[in-house]
């Protein structure tokens, strides 16, 4: 599976003029709060009712903690675009709290493996507790950059990721990351938002709007 930019019509390198460092940095204290008070309210949903907004079935929580269904801040829904295999390599790119992580790892089974990567340490150790907590032993979690993975060449089965391409800022280097880990004839199941109308450069410079 091979990604060229004249295939991908308006998906560029990194924003000229944008501080990498200073965005990272917001988007990870951003969510340390989503990560340690869920329910102080943010400009976004979050938890078990925006799982169901999304369309997420309840029984997929089984298992899963509370806390992380508490943390989800995801803005779509990979589970919609197919249902995983028992048995199957799965990443998810930007895990949080994990949840889809976690339901993951119930779809693939003891056989199956799955790995979440995300770069804010609070998010992994929700991650974390929560995978130990609900007894998963089938999911890792990482901390790494969407830009690039701590997976191996062609590991997965399916990559699945929700709500973190629109963070980051070389979208064009995460979806070479998710070509590269995933298999020939894998599947990559995205759940994001889009933009419809061009942003200016001024505004693609402004760290608060990254983050709205």
């Amino acid at each position: 599976m091979g990604l060229s930019e004249s295939i991908i019509p308006g998906v560029s390198r990194a924003i000229e003029g944008l501080d990498v460092d200073v965005l990272r940095a917001a988007i990870r204290a951003e969510y340390t709060q989503v990560a340690s008070d869920p329910a102080q309210g943010f400009h976004f949903h979050t938890g078990r009712r925006l799982a169901g907004l999304l369309g997420y079935d309840e029984t997929w929580f089984d298992g899963v903690p509370e806390d992380t269904v508490a943390s989800f801040a995801g803005t779509g829904n990979p589970f919609s675009l197919g249902s995983l295999g028992v048995g199957e390599h799965v990443v998810d790119v930007g895990c949080g709290a994990g949840i889809d992580s976690l339901i993951a790892a119930r779809m693939v089974g003891a056989s199956g493996t799955v790995v979440g990567v995300d770069m804010t340490p609070a998010m992994l150790g929700r991650a974390r507790e929560s995978a130990r907590l609900g007894g998963f032993t089938n999911v890792h979690f990482h901390q790494g950059l969407g830009e690039s993975l701590p997976v191996t060449d062609g590991w997965a089965d399916v990559v699945i990721s929700n709500g973190v391409l629109n963070l980051l800022p070389d979208k064009f280097a995460a979806l070479q990351e998710m070509a590269r880990v995933v298999r020939p004839g894998g599947r990559l199941q995205v759940g994001d938002i889009l933009v419809q109308k061009d942003v200016g450069n001024k505004a693609r410079r402004d760290i608060d709007l990254w983050k709205s």
